[in-house]
């Protein structure tokens, strides 16, 4: 046995023992006896994950947050946060946090700059979109902003000030657009069962989403019925994450291949009798039409696809065609792939199979985004919107800045942008395409932040922001039920200014704060949002914290018919004519392969398949202590997650001669990295894990992850398929 072997042997009885001992499981954050001279603020959670938790934080005589905890009498946080948010005081007091405006004074991304006043910076600002809209158009002009405050007023009025003055259109592609595009294909809208239902059913399945470190609440409800009801929990998933160590069935499928077992679980269904046909003659727009569809779908034919046993694929329809009350609990991770639209409608489709959608417990639920029927018209400028302005799309922004003309929709270039909320210098596809653009000379860029982010270090204007206990806010979850406000807790640094103050004093400089919806205050304007919503006012939520959203019982599981006119489930989707949340505009149209996708649920392969030059499928999955960009600048988060590291199966290590901790390359048409690899059995072979997105600069040479990721868009209405990464690993010689 050679001396390689031989570290391949102890590493497995280790990563033995830590499963046995260290299970990775859910943070409860529990309410302790706050010291008596401190009071306690409420408010929900502002960063970009569907829970949306309702807080309480201390708040000391000094005005300092302490402790940060769920809040125990909101019905669905039920007490429990994420550790990362459990310790927000650590990010807010930051000695690195940005306090003062800053001006470039070297190169771009030298690091050189010189403090400014907040007039003067505004000033520069104004006089460069002036310029730039001078010389080449208004729609030189690009706002760039995305979720970084999921607040409506704090993220959502930049586009007020786009639409006042015919800056290019944002088309926020990245995230949620192939998830909510396959559920609304499916049933008209994006509402599902009272997600506190998890908390009452026989069986939840998790499916694509790693619960445990992204959306810990899902977890709570899960183990709640597991412990009352004796509920089995089922993952589906592509690697062995601390949410499939929490399952009493744990399905690893290849990267891309969910539908696949989808259509598999619909063969057992209909062949084994568990199929609801009763159920479907009435709610249904073609079942007979599916099932013959289905007749060569085969567990034998999914297990040659997804890398799953026949035995696992038939215990796992046995369980859901037996228990009723199973509740689909659908995530993203999974529709991150080029055929990921395909992938949510087809596991959507199991719960109208076999009727689930019938008893409280069941169903299937991704986002209730559509429950809430805010109104921001006013908000975001609405009545000033020209269909004329392009609409730019927010994931190929490298595209965009380096003069792709497809991209730019045949017009000009952009060649000033503002950008809040988002540090798209590291999360976005085609990081070099990205980095090279934001290089251009002739690129005026200003950036509004709390930390200096990679994008910020390249702007030539940065301005310090505020952190959601500083201002005032309104918020609607997507992964639960309630609207809930964020009023300002804490006085903010002196120094530092909301999102909405830069927004309203740029619209003076730029000859626009008399059009409609500029001149409000923050929490005039969520009171605006309210009343105009006919919700309850500001005051109210002061009171009451929050407001639940939740439809009754047959609207919320469809008893009265799905959203579609013809109050149908489609298992046949109109893949390019029907409406979804994020449907691109006429002038953009559908978008990817969509000629592809199929007229029944079924497996697409439109992914970047595993080839003899790429024999690696890599996905970039969330860490536990990171949410996106955010965090990764706290101490302790980036301890707890350690390094940057991609994790390797030991078969295919051992292939390649790469032991525990070795420098590996890693690489496709895109670009390739240096990282460190870790060996372990949680990835199957032929398939790389690099989870967190790390800074840039963590990693070994300055270049991240999303060197390697595309920004093809996902068919039809497009998104970022940044888990769907065909790859090369080699041991790196240097």
């Amino acid at each position: 046995m050679n001396s390689r072997h031989g570290e391949f042997l102890w590493l497995l009885a280790v990563q033995a023992l830590e499963y046995t001992n260290a299970m990775n499981i859910a943070t409860p954050i529990h309410a302790k006896s706050s010291k008596p001279e401190n009071r306690v603020g409420h408010t929900a959670c502002p960063h970009d994950c569907p829970s949306t938790c309702a807080l309480e934080v201390d708040i000391s005589e000094d005005g300092r947050i302490g402790r940060v905890r769920g809040a125990n009498d909101h019905s669905y946080t039920s007490g429990v946060i994420c550790a990362k948010v459990a310790r927000y005081a650590e990010r807010l007091y930051h000695p690195d946090r940005l306090m003062h405006p800053l001006r470039r004074a070297g190169a771009k991304g030298a690091g050189q700059w010189q403090q400014i006043s907040w007039d003067d910076a505004l000033d520069e600002i104004a006089e460069a979109f002036v310029k730039s809209e001078a010389r080449d158009g208004s729609e030189a002009i690009w706002p760039y902003f995305y979720a970084g405050t999921m607040g409506w007023v704090q993220r959502d009025s930049i586009d007020r000030l786009r639409h006042a003055k015919r800056y290019s259109g944002f088309f926020s592609s990245i995230c949620t657009n192939p998830a909510w595009t396959g559920f609304t294909m499916a049933t008209g809208t994006l509402r599902g069962p009272d997600p506190r239902e998890m908390g009452r059913t026989d069986c939840v399945v998790i499916w694509g989403t790693n619960a445990v470190s992204t959306q810990v609440n899902v977890m709570t409800h899960a183990i709640k019925s597991r412990k009352e009801r004796g509920a089995k929990i089922v993952v589906i998933d592509i690697y062995d994450n601390p949410t499939m160590k929490q399952a009493d069935m744990a399905l690893i499928v290849r990267p891309g291949t969910d539908a696949a077992l989808a259509c598999a679980v619909m063969h057992i269904a209909f062949r084994d009798g568990y199929a609801d046909r009763d159920y479907m003659a009435r709610y249904a727009d073609d079942p007979a039409g599916l099932e013959a569809h289905l007749k060569t779908k085969t567990p034998q034919w999914a297990a040659a696809i997804t890398g799953l046993s026949v035995e696992e694929i038939e215990a796992f329809a046995s369980l859901v065609g037996t228990t009723k009350k199973t509740f689909f609990r659908l995530g993203y991770g999974f529709t991150r792939q080029r055929n990921g639209a395909v992938a949510m409608h087809a596991a959507a489709s199991i719960a109208t199979v076999l009727g689930s959608w019938q008893y409280e417990g069941g169903g299937a639920f991704h986002s209730n985004s559509d429950i809430f029927r805010l109104n921001n018209a006013e908000l975001t400028g609405r009545s000033m919107k020209d269909a004329d302005v392009r609409m730019l799309d927010q994931s190929q922004i490298g595209r965009v800045l380096t003069g792709d003309a497809v991209a730019l929709r045949h017009r000009g270039p952009v060649t000033a942008m503002l950008i809040q909320n988002t540090n798209p210098a590291n999360i976005a596809p085609e990081q070099r395409l990205v980095r090279r653009g934001f290089a251009r000379n002739d690129l005026f860029v200003a950036v509004h932040e709390q930390f200096m982010t990679e994008t910020a270090e390249i702007a030539d204007i940065v301005i310090p922001a505020t952190m959601f206990v500083e201002h005032d806010d309104i918020y609607r979850a997507g992964g639960q039920n309630h609207i809930l406000l964020g009023p300002k807790l804490v006085e903010p640094p002196s120094t530092v200014r909301t999102n909405l103050f830069v927004i309203e004093e740029l619209a003076k400089r730029l000859g626009v704060a008399d059009r409609p919806g500029f001149g409000f205050t923050a929490r005039e304007m969520v009171d605006r949002i309210l009343e105009s919503s006919g919700l309850p006012d500001y005051d109210h939520f002061l009171e009451h914290k929050w407001f639940d959203r939740q439809p009754a019982f047959e609207e919320a599981h469809y008893l009265n018919g799905f959203a579609h006119p013809d109050g149908k489930f489609h298992f046949r989707p109109d893949w390019i004519d029907q409406p979804a949340p994020n449907k691109p505009p006429a002038s953009i149209g559908a978008l990817g392969p969509h000629a592809a996708l199929p007229a029944f649920p079924d497996q697409v392969d439109v992914i970047e398949v595993a080839d003899s030059e790429h024999p690696f499928r890599l996905a970039t999955s969330p860490a536990r202590n990171f949410l996106n960009s955010s965090f990764s600048e706290t101490k302790t988060s980036r301890q707890k997650e350690g390094r940057p590291e991609v994790m390797v199966n030991p078969a295919d290590a051992e292939a390649n001669g790469i032991v525990h901790g070795d420098l590996v390359r890693i690489g496709n048409s895109r670009g390739d990295l240096r990282i460190h690899a870790r060996i372990t059995t949680e990835v199957k072979s032929g398939v790389l894990i690099a989870e967190g997105l790390w800074p840039n600069k963590a990693h070994v040479d300055g270049e991240g992850i999303n060197v390697l990721t595309g920004a093809d868009p996902v068919a039809p209405y497009g998104g970022a398929a940044v888990h769907d990464n065909k790859v090369w690993l080699r041991r790196d010689a240097a």
